[in-house]
């Protein structure tokens, strides 16, 4: 079967398709016949090198932690009446989906409604879980202010969607004409531009003197750092994104002096069966037409370089989707 190995740690050129054997799905396993691979910025940081402290990478590696497809085959133990043929979808961690098959646990494995296309179903393996996961820790309520930053991404269009049917007021910040167009849509009822100097006063105008319930910080560094001064006294501030290369840098004990509840991304680092769960949700959501994954591109397995390409240079809307 066909796979793309990151061949050593650097640029998007170091994905490289190989042909390798099938793998063989052990006891409590499937193999699935892979059509749609979920890519994400984590997995672009990690092919350049980043995180050797949080993940135990070392190339060759198949990268690649979320999939969606058909199972084709049940190892030991699992019920091949329930499971064989299904369509579903699954995280695997942050390794094994760059490929035309993959084994999964069966207890990470959540069916896919028919009246979703695979492709959708895993835009939302890990976007998706994370957003939900997202506004169940930070609870906004109806009339709350709910500030997104990065709106425009993968995840930022879901929370959008998700705070917006939350019963929350919106706002969200993204670069540039088609992203603020896209924000919008979504149902965001103020977009601001973080690139001029000013957006942080842009930004308050449109939040009120009081700031945000909830700060949503998808992106991290300097600009999550200013997004910090506009969540109100005793609000919540999840600093969960680093695509700037680290996570907002909050101090703790401001917050505390203001009442500000800080979470980050070990708070919706999930155990499997909340996983699934919420995994379960967001595809019922979905297929039933309350929640739209944004799927800005779409590349050929073969072509996962362009796809992290395309990731680092923030050129497309929404998610980018590799097809099996």
């Amino acid at each position: 079967m066909r796979v793309v190995r990151a061949t050593r740690f650097g640029g998007p050129e170091v994905l490289v398709a190989a042909e390798v054997p099938d793998p063989v799905p052990g006891p409590g396993q499937v193999l699935v016949d892979v059509a749609a691979v979920d890519t994400i910025y984590l997995e672009t940081q990690l092919r350049s090198g980043w995180g050797g402290e949080f993940f135990a990478l070392e190339p060759p590696y198949v990268p690649g932690g979320g999939i969606a497809g058909t199972v084709r085959a049940v190892g030991a133990g699992v019920d091949e009446a329930v499971w064989s043929g299904r369509r579903v979808a699954a995280s695997l961690g942050v390794t094994g989906g760059y490929a035309e098959r993959a084994v999964a646990g069966v207890d990470s494995l959540a069916p896919v409604p028919e009246v979703l296309a695979l492709t959708e179903a895993v835009a939302l393996v890990h976007d998706g879980v994370t957003a939900a996961a997202l506004l169940e820790a930070t609870e906004p309520k109806p009339g709350e202010t709910v500030l997104v930053v990065g709106a425009s991404g993968g995840m930022g269009t879901l929370l959008v969607q998700l705070a917006k049917a939350a019963g929350a007021r919106v706002v969200g910040t993204a670069r540039g004409a088609r992203k603020t167009a896209l924000v919008r849509e979504l149902g965001a009822g103020a977009v601001v531009d973080p690139g001029p100097p000013d957006w942080v006063e842009r930004a308050r105008g449109a939040l009120g003197p009081a700031g945000a319930d909830v700060v949503l910080d998808g992106v991290g560094g300097e600009v999550g750092a200013a997004a910090f001064g506009l969540v109100a006294d005793g609000g919540r501030f999840s600093a969960h994104g680093a695509p700037t290369g680290g996570f907002a840098p909050v101090d703790p004990a401001s917050a505390q002096r203001r009442g500000v509840r800080l979470l980050g991304i070990g708070d919706v680092r999930l155990p499997e069966r909340e996983h699934v769960r919420l995994l379960g949700r967001v595809l019922a959501e979905a297929a039933a037409g309350r929640l739209r994954p944004v799927i800005g591109g779409r590349f050929p397995l073969e072509r996962a370089a362009e796809a992290h390409a395309a990731i680092e240079n923030r050129s497309l809307l929404g998610k980018v989707v590799l097809t099996v």
